[in-house]
């Protein structure tokens, strides 16, 4: 494979690094005292639940988030910041990749009606299958430091 500037190898690096940078940023710029201390995330998620056109995304939604608003605001938020740190530092970078993945479909399912939101978890899910299946975490990464993953 041919390359302008870096390698194919390290141009996955980084853009694996910016999907990291992508999730800090998605953490950074959250209220974290409205989501944790006023519930301002999920109650705004139940209400975009509430009128979703699907109904198994209402039914999941009450089944699996509105009973737990406070611990379920602590996964989403901290699962942000988790996914940012381990993809720009390469720390368990495939289970960081998936999980971002999900944390995308999920986020697409329920903005189902967001143009915006569509794009955004359409281009972030992307980069994480390229990043996943490219092996991103072969150059500049702690797990090729510590020979983790091949």
């Amino acid at each position: 494979m041919d390359a302008i500037w870096l390698s194919g190898a390290e141009w996955l690096a980084v853009l694996r690094m910016g999907l990291g940078l992508w999730w800090l940023e998605s953490w950074r710029h959250k209220d974290k005292k409205g989501w944790f201390e006023r519930g301002t995330g999920i109650a705004w998620a139940a209400d975009v639940a509430a009128k979703h056109r699907w109904n198994a995304v209402r039914s999941g939604f009450e089944v699996v988030v509105a009973p737990r608003p406070r611990t379920m605001a602590y996964v989403v938020v901290y699962a942000e910041l988790a996914l940012g740190a381990g993809l720009v530092l390469g720390f368990l970078t495939p289970i960081a990749l998936l999980g971002g993945l999900l944390l995308n479909v999920l986020y697409f399912t329920l903005m189902i009606h967001d143009w915006a939101e569509q794009g955004q978890n359409t281009m972030m899910g992307l980069i994480s299958v390229v990043a996943l299946f490219g092996m991103s975490w072969q150059t500049w990464s702690l797990d090729s430091a510590l020979g983790w993953f091949g």
